[in-house]
């Protein structure tokens, strides 16, 4: 196998270069030498490759950009954020050209897997390319794109077990990268017509996904009008053999709650106004608002509320563009006492990130006017009733956003609220 190095060693690049060191020479590279130290130690705080493995993988670690001479297949798997104003923000992809160039020899291969709006694999990567190396794209070094569809914390659809789409700049190089992935997926490999192609479906997958929360998400501000569970009804409707099994919730994280904008981002410049996939992100990103003004119509000002939860999803460290963490800032700023704690967020993180500092467990007793499931961790799905009700005061108020405990039975002194 040819000598691989994969570019970013998060959610994405971890897992991928792992798996491809089982098969052949891989090194993993990473500018932040926390980041390497900390894997060579063999922890991984993102927790998508155990300590076991990470210990057996033959995978090469470095935070050094020379350490990459002599690779031929660069794997680029770098975070694309939006910035302040929701346009694409590829500096870590820009950043990433630089560091490989250096290192590119004719012939060589430049696979961009993170999530960016059709095109920009061409227009972005391989100008990019082209002045950090002094190589010319399609010409002395190729471009390829496999997106990644990872989705942290899952397990039933993990790198493996899922269909890898590729593309590349040339049918022999689409070919070699087909071949190269089908070491880690099997057969599971779809090769799409072009690079802007495989762009293009990526940026819809997550668009799709955003769509569906965000109609279900609307149903569930109007169930709330008319006083009815958004749980309960879509129980109901789930019965329908075709009804699309959506869940509300908070949209956030660093893909769902970002990509959509890449897309349409790319539609406002070839002159298309995407009003659905824009008015789905108003949607999901009015949620936290949203949600805090239903528990301040129903506690006391100034009252203590318990937050349960941190995280953008739930079984998951990542604190990146947390929806949770925005609704408890949100209620926060309308007057209200915060306790937060989250099982698995690293408190100085939240700390940096948001300001809150969270509890070190959940207190046994207490005496809160709430708690708040903000985001649904399998250890708080332990929790009973009665280990619910010691935490809340006389006529306190449980709110479940997610229909966690929906079916615990509570003591008549306090109240539920979900959506």
């Amino acid at each position: 196998m040819a000598r691989i190095a994969i570019i970013g060693l998060g959610y994405v690049g971890l897992p991928l270069a792992v798996a491809l060191a089982r098969h052949g020479p891989t090194t993993g590279y990473d500018r932040d030498a926390g980041r390497i130290a900390e894997l060579r130690g063999g922890r991984d705080r993102t927790g998508e490759v155990d300590a076991r493995e990470l210990a057996a993988s033959p995978l090469a670690l470095t935070a050094d950009p020379q350490q990459l001479a002599g690779h031929e297949i660069f794997i680029i798997t770098v975070p694309t954020p939006v910035d302040a104003h929701k346009r694409p923000d590829l500096a870590a992809v820009i950043a990433a050209c630089r560091a490989i160039g250096p290192a590119l020899r004719p012939g060589a291969i430049v696979v961009l897997e993170s999530t960016v709006y059709p095109g920009a694999t061409e227009e972005v990567v391989g100008p990019a390319l082209a002045e950090s190396s002094g190589l010319r794209p399609g010409v002395d070094v190729f471009l390829g794109y496999s997106p990644e569809r990872a989705n942290p914390g899952d397990r039933q659809h993990s790198l493996e077990r899922i269909t890898k789409v590729v593309a590349g700049q040339t049918p022999e190089v689409a070919e070699r990268l087909a071949a190269l992935y089908r070491k880690v997926t099997g057969d599971q490999v779809y090769l799409a017509r072009d690079i802007r192609t495989a762009e293009a479906a990526k940026a819809i997958e997550n668009a799709q996904r955003d769509i569906n929360i965000a109609f279900v998400n609307e149903v569930a501000m109007i169930c709330q009008r008319l006083g009815l569970s958004v749980h309960d009804v879509l129980d109901a409707a789930r019965t329908k053999w075709n009804f699309l099994d959506f869940q509300p919730g908070l949209v956030g994280g660093h893909c769902i709650g970002v990509d959509p904008f890449y897309l349409a981002h790319k539609a406002k410049e070839v002159g298309h106004h995407p009003q659905i996939i824009l008015a789905g992100r108003q949607v999901n990103d009015a949620m936290p608002a949203f949600l805090a003004d239903c528990l301040a119509e129903r506690l006391p000002q100034g009252a203590e509320i318990l937050a349960l939860g941190l995280t953008f999803k739930e079984n998951v460290p990542d604190l990146r563009n947390s929806k949770a963490a925005e609704l408890i800032l949100a209620l926060a700023d309308r007057g209200f006492a915060l306790s937060v704690h989250d099982p698995l967020a690293d408190p100085a993180e939240a700390l940096a990130h948001y300001g809150l500092r969270l509890l070190p467990a959940v207190p046994e007793r207490g005496a809160f006017d709430a708690v708040l499931a903000a985001v649904p961790h399998r250890a708080y799905a332990a929790l009973d009733g009665t280990a619910l009700a010691r935490l809340l005061r006389d006529d306190g108020l449980l709110a479940d956003l997610k229909g966690l405990w929906r079916h615990q039975e509570l003591p008549p002194n306090l109240r539920r609220w979900t959506l």
